[in-house]
């Protein structure tokens, strides 16, 4: 009797090892619900269609699916406002709940994306976000100013919550091929994109993030001065690092602020120039946000982040001074005091 016993314990036990085990392959298996925060930029609905394709084009796309979204994005900028309405019905259609708030949307989410297409309410759309712990994608640009983008990376720590950004092109074919050292080692670089400006935000912030992002994708951070030329159609920023490379970023546009398009740069290595070349769609950046939605891991660091954008800033106070050389550490250090003043104030 007593061995029947042992018989039925060890029998039971199985058992229940294999339920907790299908219990814990289903959690583990089952897809992360993503909400998107703001329905005023195409990217929300090429985003979702891409996401919640009944076949993916790759497989990490597999494990997670856009549910929900707010769709409040800017207040003011009249082609983001007029582009809600369209934008809405595009992600209704691809199966996305519409909720009326980000408190409503945090409780339908594992993770989120935060896309309205006027960085200046970035801030204060990110922060519920970072309080409820729920690992956040940023667009470009991070934020309106400099000094709401170090907010957002400082509330992120504070609140111990991951926050990864980046442009699209960051993750081109051309410049993986250049990473892996095509070219040697890296001597310089000159990249270009679109540099139409919005009046609302500094000057690259609206476009120019493109061909930045570029740069510093090639060259990596480490860049301590930028002095820029300016003319009604063209932009040039020279950065100069510091171990003597230097990076430019060219910014084109059509007459009266028109759109110039264009994306790309050569790259001058020790065993070689080779162009970076174009645009490769969304599909290799969205990887990187599943991946990093997985891990908590950002591919890149919120403090190459903050030094892209500590640049273009450092190139709106050149072009205001002339073109005269102006420092990002002394940019940055300013900017990183009022982020710190205005995050306390937002607590009281």
């Amino acid at each position: 009797m007593t061995l029947l016993r042992g018989y039925l314990c060890v029998a039971v036990c199985l058992i229940l090892c294999c339920c907790v085990t299908q219990v814990s392959f289903a959690e583990e298996t089952k897809p992360l619900k993503i909400g998107i925060i703001g329905l005023d930029t195409s990217h929300s609905s090429n985003f979702t269609k891409i996401l919640n394709s009944a076949e993916p084009k790759f497989p990490e796309f597999k494990a997670c699916r856009v549910v929900a979204a707010y769709p409040q994005g800017s207040r003011d900028i009249k082609e983001s406002v007029e582009s809600v309405p369209q934008i809405t019905e595009q992600v209704t259609v691809q199966g996305v709940k519409i909720v009326p708030s980000i408190e409503a949307l945090l409780d339908e989410v594992d993770v989120v994306l935060l896309e309205s297409n006027d960085g200046r309410v970035h801030l204060e759309q990110a922060l519920p976000v970072l309080k409820a712990g729920k690992p956040l994608f940023v667009d470009k640009p991070v934020a309106g100013d400099l000094t709401d983008v170090i907010a957002i990376y400082e509330a992120a720590k504070q609140y111990k919550t991951p926050v990864f950004s980046s442009s699209s092109l960051r993750y081109t074919d051309g410049a993986k091929k250049i990473n892996s050292g095509v070219v040697g080692e890296i001597i310089g670089c000159d990249a270009f994109s679109p540099c139409p400006m919005e009046s609302t935000h500094p000057d690259f912030y609206w476009y120019g993030i493109h061909g930045v992002e570029t740069l510093y994708t090639i060259m990596g951070p480490g860049c301590e001065t930028v002095v820029r030329v300016n003319t009604p159609n063209t932009d040039l920023a020279v950065g100069t690092w510091k171990d003597g490379r230097i990076g430019t970023f060219r910014g084109r546009r059509k007459e009266n602020n028109g759109y110039q398009g264009g994306y790309g740069g050569t790259v001058y290595g020790s065993k070689g120039i080779a162009p970076i070349g174009s645009f490769s769609g969304y599909e290799p950046l969205l990887v990187e946000v599943v991946k990093f939605f997985q891990t908590g891991k950002a591919p890149v660091s919120p403090a190459e982040t903050m030094e892209i954008y500590t640049f273009m800033s450092a190139a709106d106070q050149s072009k205001t001074n002339g073109g005269q050389p102006v420092a990002l550490k002394d940019v940055y250090q300013q900017a990183h005091q009022a982020a710190l003043k205005k995050l306390a104030a937002l607590k009281d």
